[in-house]
């Protein structure tokens, strides 16, 4: 009797984990439809690309934090919503394409 209650047990514990990792999956939103740069935001070497006023032209190589000419990319909508943050472009985000 002492399998079989462990055998329930466990499997119980799997069901409840795997429910979770289920549910978590399902809480992501969707991908965005545009992204924008959102410049003065980036912290020293996390910058998305080359810099605004063309001091370098790579990810990464921001020297400073929260420099005017350094950005990243954030879903549309969301760069004036953080302290800094000023929208240099807005760009469409890559569709997968349907073969």
């Amino acid at each position: 009797m002492k399998t079989d209650k462990r055998t329930l047990v466990s499997a119980a514990i799997v069901g409840l984990v795997t429910l979770g990792c289920v549910a978590s999956v399902q809480a992501v939103p969707d991908q965005p439809k545009q992204w924008e740069k959102c410049a003065g935001i980036a912290k020293a070497g996390m910058n998305d690309c080359g810099s605004l006023d063309g001091k370098h032209s790579c990810s990464g190589q921001s020297t400073r934090d929260n420099d005017d000419n350094e950005w990243v990319y954030v879903p549309e909508g969301t760069c004036t919503k953080i302290t800094g943050g000023v929208v240099a472009k807005v760009k469409p985000a890559k569709t997968e394409k349907k073969s």
